[in-house]
């Protein structure tokens, strides 16, 4: 049996005929025998070139919950019988080489769901800058609303168990399934290890399936939803804000012109008092359902805790709850111009180790 024989490769594609022969033969060649392209119904030949490298090849399903990069995940994990699976584009963009020490961390069982971190190598103009700055606020919007951070959310370059996979809740079908999946592993408590890689520029024939601004809003719009079942106080609590300061403005104002000029606003100010209390209950329904989560969560791992003694499970073998690793050292970071900063980002949850976005291109 071969070291990589329980992983299978999953590269999802859609119009990469430039480059999916390169990622195809690249993964043989670093020891990956079950390559499996998931196609988007592409118009260029990426399928047959796909086949023609060795790849095994399917056709992402229409009509199901959607057809963009998310529904060729969901097709490509259910497909396949393999306990482990890395996932990467088929762009061109991340290594063959960079896949064993991906897979490491889940082969010595440390780990449930590793991240690449594409910003720990990056190659000069890899990224434009206006996706640089995206994944930055991306980034930022997960570590403020979940309170972990994880680097680079939006890598596509992941490795992860099929079963870990088939307990979080994916309903993305573009882009944001990466957002969805480090949301999901989270909030399942998966042990989450962020590994460096090199993230290098596309060929220049090849051509961004991503669109920045549209894409853009979608993942953050799926960052935000999230927000509703994990943090709540967040979620509620900034839609509150919001109709409070309203609220507050209108009724600031009404009450100016009252007393300048002696205008009363029979419309405005009921309408600027409801704005405020819709604002306040949005607030203490954040607060409450902040505090259910809290306590649906202790009783959650009250019942792990139970489980795993039940079951003669030591703690040096329970999982760790949120427990997130970086490698060990932390390369220069590249910024837009190619320079090194020495800035070190890297967290850690314990000094062991220490874990962890453009969206990604398909």
């Amino acid at each position: 049996m071969g070291e990589y024989d329980d992983v299978c490769v999953l590269v999802p594609t859609y119009n990469e005929a430039e480059t999916i022969d390169e990622v195809v033969t690249g993964m043989h060649a670093e020891g990956f025998d079950d390559v499996l392209v998931v196609d988007g119904h592409s118009t260029d030949g990426t399928r047959e070139l796909a086949s023609d490298a060795g790849a095994t090849v399917i056709t992402q399903t229409e009509g199901g919950r959607g057809s963009g990069k998310g529904q060729a995940v969901r097709d490509g994990v259910a497909y396949t019988n393999k306990p482990v699976v890395l996932m990467l584009d088929g762009d061109g963009t991340y290594l063959p080489e960079d896949a064993h020490r991906m897979l490491e961390p889940i082969l010595e069982g440390r780990a449930d769901h590793v991240v690449g971190d594409r910003f720990a190598d990056m190659e000069r103009g890899a990224m434009p800058r206006l996706n640089q700055f995206g994944n930055s606020m991306i980034n930022h919007g997960f570590n403020a609303i979940h309170g972990q951070h994880l680097g680079d959310i939006l890598s596509g370059y992941r490795a992860f168990t099929r079963d870990s996979f088939f307990e979080m809740n994916l309903n993305a079908d573009g882009f944001g399934i990466e957002t969805e999946m480090a949301v999901e592993a989270r909030r399942n408590d998966h042990r989450i290890h962020v590994t460096d890689i090199t993230y290098v520029s596309r060929p220049d024939a090849s051509e961004s399936n991503l669109r920045p601004f549209r894409d853009g809003g979608v993942i953050l719009l799926t960052l935000y939803l999230r927000a509703k079942t994990h943090n709540p106080l967040f979620y509620f609590g900034s839609i509150g804000g919001v109709l409070t300061l309203v609220g507050t403005i209108i009724g600031a104002f009404v009450l100016y012109d009252w007393f300048v000029n002696r205008v009363p606003h029979e419309v405005l100010a009921p309408a600027g008092g409801f704005i405020f209390v819709l604002g306040a209950q949005f607030l203490i329904f954040g607060v409450l359902a902040d505090l259910l989560v809290s306590l649906h969560e202790e009783q959650r791992q009250r019942l792990e805790r139970i489980a795993r003694e039940e079951i003669g499970t030591t703690d040096g073998d329970a999982k760790t709850p949120i427990q997130t690793t970086f490698d060990d050292h932390a390369p220069h970071a590249h910024d837009a111009d190619g320079t090194e900063s020495t800035e070190d980002d890297t967290e850690t949850s314990d000094r062991d180790h220490s874990a962890t976005a453009d969206a990604v291109d398909n």
